[in-house]
């Protein structure tokens, strides 16, 4: 899949109808990377039919891009728009937690 730019991204979006733009940061093909980019497909094609563009990098082809956005660990999940920028480590499978970074639920109430 090819990476929208942030310009495109945000002229294309509105109030209404976002247009999410995300970056999964991967380590090769290991259980947990596999099991991340499983888990944010299901997620956005469940939540955000056709309303995103994710890009998948895997930080051993691509070392340079991880070292910019200062990739600390991986699985790494990046909502770059819509703003607030938010990070999600992990394999993604705390679908709540997830839905909730990407301000897709809203947080449940004590």
């Amino acid at each position: 899949m090819k990476p929208m730019s942030l310009k495109k991204a945000m002229g294309t979006a509105d109030a209404t109808d976002p247009k999410y733009v995300l970056r999964l940061y991967v380590t090769g093909v290991t259980s947990r990377s596999r099991r991340a980019i499983t888990n944010i497909n299901a997620i956005c094609s469940e939540r955000l039919q056709g309303k995103y563009d994710l890009e998948v990098i895997d930080i051993h082809q691509k070392p340079a891009l991880a070292r910019e956005e200062q990739i600390i660990a991986a699985p790494t999940l990046i909502k770059l728009l819509p703003l607030p920028l938010r990070r999600i480590i992990g394999d993604l499978s705390d679908r709540e937690r997830v839905l909730f970074g990407l301000d897709l639920k809203p947080k449940k109430q004590s």
